[in-house]
């Protein structure tokens, strides 16, 4: 993915616009630094697997333009997502939750 679908150019750190928050989750599968990795669809789906064992949730982009997600029965979160650009283009995708802070870098595959 070398460039926004809206047109514009990514910045490392710079929010993901709820534009291009599709296309920036489902351009490929994303990997954590402990190996977990996590696939989006766009239609709202998403599976993370961590040590082989997957589990299922669901994803959206919330009307101020956050990204939240919910894993069934009761898990609930939102985060703010940011590009990780490495020369020139998109690298992946960063999770800052908004409750916590901690962040969540996953790298496309």
């Amino acid at each position: 993915m070398d460039a926004l679908p809206s047109g514009g150019h990514a910045v490392d750190g710079q929010p993901i616009a709820a534009v291009d928050m599709i296309a920036a989750l489902t351009a490929a599968q994303l990997v954590f630094q402990d190996g977990a990795t996590q696939s989006f669809t766009a239609e709202g789906r998403t599976t993370y697997v961590e040590g082989g064992t997957p589990s299922a949730g669901e994803w959206s982009v919330t009307g101020d333009g956050t990204f939240a997600s919910f894993w069934p029965p009761t898990y609930r979160a939102t985060y703010t997502i940011r590009w990780i650009v490495e020369e020139g283009a998109p690298a992946g995708v960063s999770f800052t939750d908004i409750r916590s802070g901690v962040r969540y870098d996953g790298r496309y595959r």
